[in-house]
């Protein structure tokens, strides 16, 4: 979290927390996610939830973009767009637990709202922060992560350049074709959504269409719009044109400045109602199974006051799901159970303000230190120290009136030295709680 909100400052995003609840009618305009929602209620209305429209109930948010767009509408006066801000905080979603996913998990995001427009180019920096700070995570063990991008106009043309009809079920429909396979998803297009065989074929075909420069990507949509004569409706090839000119750029600026970071990968297709642009998807190497990590694309019309709109674009990680892939598969582990670097011994209890003494002066100097709990055998405080994982145990001079030094014993290493508490600094590798990484061979 901390790497996390770095980089996320370093690119001038600002930091926000709302509340946990909102009211259902913000969180049903998410369209199919609404019935993942908890809703609450008060123990003395258990029975009579029915009394009250879902709208005017509330809800435990289950992203962090609902709110957002409530909080932008609230804070308008106060607001300087386009208003770029990031937000950590727990989500709770109503979904079958597993890998990767939880019914309560944290998620990271950053926004950029504006006010009535917003420029294309934030299309190209939102993703490019995601890849820098899933760059930063990879010292903890992430494999390398790459966005892959999509546009939903250039989409929504074609499917309408074919004489489709139902778009957002064409969308949610591709969406599923990572996880169900071209067949099924065929099935359900011609089923559910009114395709011909032919014209479930061609959503495919566009769906299959990758690039990672401008060039390759523009050739292959025309191509395919020529074959299935998308371009014969005007208004349909129009709108197509609008998504391949953005996604198009998108892939260019990102190559200029991280190149392979962001690829064009038209089956991103993200089976949510609100996106009116770009969308995103993001992968590591070597992990299929976990799925994306980090979504978003642009939505124009989610948040609105009157005639004024704020229209965004963002980006969320899903935080819970990275540690989970860090500790169960990368073979990640904390180095130690507690903070503490030091661990202070407590001769006997009439002694322990020279422990709690010693420890404050140590912390003073940005050394994280603990006293032991009691003044039991020296051996029992060391096994202490061993269980929570502090490295260092501290003796101060057991007779006060002496002036013999204090000693701090390395129960790592074994090493034991005389030690001054205004002075003395534990070494790098012992100094802070950190992520370990298995070694070569484990």
């Amino acid at each position: 979290m901390d790497t996390l909100r770095d980089v996320f400052e370093l690119n001038g995003f600002i930091g926000i927390e709302t509340r946990a609840v909102e009211p259902g009618s913000s969180l049903l305009k998410k369209g199919e996610t609404s019935k993942e929602i908890y809703l609450l209620s008060r123990l003395q209305e258990v029975g009579h939830e029915s009394d009250t429209p879902v709208e005017q109930r509330l809800g435990l948010h289950f992203d962090l973009t609902v709110p957002l767009s409530r909080y932008v509408v609230e804070h308008s006066g106060q607001l300087a767009f386009p208003f770029k801000r990031w937000q950590i905080q727990k989500v709770w979603r109503g979904e079958r637990p597993q890998e990767g996913r939880f019914r309560e998990f944290v998620q990271a995001d950053i926004d950029v709202v504006g006010e009535g427009t917003l420029p294309d180019h934030y299309e190209v920096e939102l993703p490019l922060v995601m890849v820098q700070a899933l760059e930063r995570l990879r010292e903890y063990g992430l494999p390398k992560a790459t966005v892959h991008a999509n546009n939903r106009k250039l989409s929504e043309g074609f499917y309408r350049g074919l004489g489709l009809t139902d778009i957002e079920g064409v969308l949610r429909e591709i969406d599923k074709l990572d996880k169900i396979g071209a067949d099924e998803v065929m099935r359900l297009l011609m089923e559910t959504c009114g395709a011909s065989r032919d014209q479930a074929n061609a959503c495919l075909e566009l769906a299959r269409i990758t690039a990672d420069n401008g060039a390759s990507l523009v050739e292959q949509v025309n191509a395919l719009c020529e074959i299935h004569h998308v371009d014969d409706d005007a208004d349909a090839y129009a709108l197509l044109k609008e998504g391949l000119d953005t996604l198009t750029m998108i892939v260019d600026e990102a190559h200029h400045l991280r190149p392979g970071a962001v690829i064009a990968d038209l089956k991103i297709a993200r089976g949510l109602d609100y996106y009116t642009g770009s969308v995103y998807e993001t992968f590591l190497e070597g992990a299929d199974s976990l799925g994306s990590v980090c979504s978003g694309g642009r939505y124009d019309n989610l948040a609105s006051s009157g005639k004024r709109t704020y229209p965004g674009v963002g980006l969320s990680i899903g935080l819970s799901r990275l540690v989970s892939y860090l500790l169960h598969t990368a073979g990640a582990e904390a180095s130690r159970i507690s903070p503490a670097c030091v661990l202070v011994a407590v001769w006997n209890e009439e002694n322990r303000a020279d422990s709690n003494e010693v420890a404050y002066r140590l912390r003073a100097r940005g050394i994280a230190a603990d006293v032991a709990p009691t003044a039991a055998k020296l051996g029992k405080q060391i096994k202490y120290a061993d269980k929570l994982g502090i490295p260092y145990v501290w003796f101060p001079n057991e007779d006060p009136d002496d002036d013999g030094a204090d000693e701090v014993k390395n129960i790592v290493t074994g090493e034991q030295k005389r030690a001054d508490a205004d002075t003395w600094t534990p070494d790098n590798e012992y100094a802070s709680q950190a992520v370990r990484l298995p070694a070569a061979g484990e």
